[in-house]
């Protein structure tokens, strides 16, 4: 019952420290650890044989020991004080989700367009995995919605869902999870075969938290057609995952997402999400910030009242 209570102040403590910081350049983050790391084995074991045996084995180790050192510096932390083991897990709840920052990024777009069309597509490359140079403006302003709301998911509703099953250590496993596919997950030439069990372990990961998404959105958009997109669409991507989100979107606003996109030099063919073919425009990204906003309280609210639940079981 204690544990419960105490996740459940950090959780709210690092709600509250994510929209009041974001993600401060100053502040070292977790997930750049996680990447220096993931860039050093890659560069030593991407190569020569057995690419898919030593990309796995790399993604298990470093998934095992993310979790495991968390586990241990949680433990620690409460045998020193209770006071002490919130204070570090609210600070790596805070770490964990990308709220604020995933909304203040999609503003920065959208004015960037303000600008011109070439610092907008720098801006949006920020974001996006895709090739941004030779981007329309009403395709980037779609790439940065398609984000906002797959980044959502990714970078808070699953972060959470995993710090629900798995506290602190649950959390940044999943971080690591997340940011070896972000890194190897790709499908080309350099990381097919090294990133393949990588990729795979994110699509499992993300498998839940995905569909929870999507039907928060639904339901804090107040559209009925956000629900139909969920089901008509919501498998209509190359991921398993991420249509379920964009299509709950593509439903509130009432618009198409998807078709070709190009990743390093190729081309990859997306099926189209939605059925009205229209300009995006500013009010797209301030309903779809509505939308990102009451998903974000509602599903915290949930995770609370699960919270309190098990405390009385």
């Amino acid at each position: 019952m204690e544990i419960l209570i105490n996740h459940t102040i950090a959780l709210w403590a690092g709600f509250l420290l994510d929209k009041l910081l974001g993600d401060p350049l100053w502040l070292p983050h977790p997930v750049v650890a996680f990447g220096k790391s993931i860039s050093f084995l890659t560069k030593k074991l991407n190569n020569g044989k057995h690419r898919i045996l030593k990309g796995t084995i790399m993604a298990i180790v470093l998934i095992a020991a993310t979790f495991t050192f968390f586990f241990f510096l949680i433990k620690y932390a409460y045998c020193i004080s209770p006071i002490a083991g919130i204070a570090i897990e609210t600070i790596f709840v805070f770490f964990g989700m990308a709220g604020t920052t995933l909304i203040k990024e999609g503003k920065a777009v959208f004015k960037a367009l303000d600008e011109s069309l070439e610092a907008a597509r720098k801006q949006v490359g920020r974001i996006v995995g895709r090739d941004t140079s030779e981007l329309s403006e009403n395709e980037i302003k779609a790439a940065t919605l398609e984000t906002l709301a797959e980044n959502l998911s990714d970078g808070f509703i699953a972060p959470l869902f995993w710090l629900a099953i798995g506290g602190v250590p649950g959390m940044m496993a999943y971080k690591m999870v997340n940011t070896l596919d972000s890194m190897i997950g790709y499908k080309n030439e350099k990381y097919l075969l090294f990133g393949r069990v990588a990729a795979r372990i994110d699509d499992i990961a993300n498998f839940i938290p995905a569909r929870i998404t999507a039907f928060i959105m639904a339901f804090c958009s107040g559209s009925k057609r956000a629900f139909h997109f969920i089901f008509r669409f919501g498998n209509a991507h190359s991921s398993p995952n991420a249509g379920y989100p964009e299509a709950a979107l593509a439903g509130a606003l009432n618009v198409t997402f998807g078709g070709p996109h190009l990743y390093f030099g190729q081309w990859v063919s997306k099926p189209t999400i939605g059925k009205t073919k229209r300009d995006f425009t500013k009010n797209d990204l301030l309903n779809t910030i509505k939308i990102v906003r009451r998903t974000e309280v509602v599903f915290v609210l949930l995770l609370t009242l699960c919270f309190v639940l098990a405390t009385q079981l």
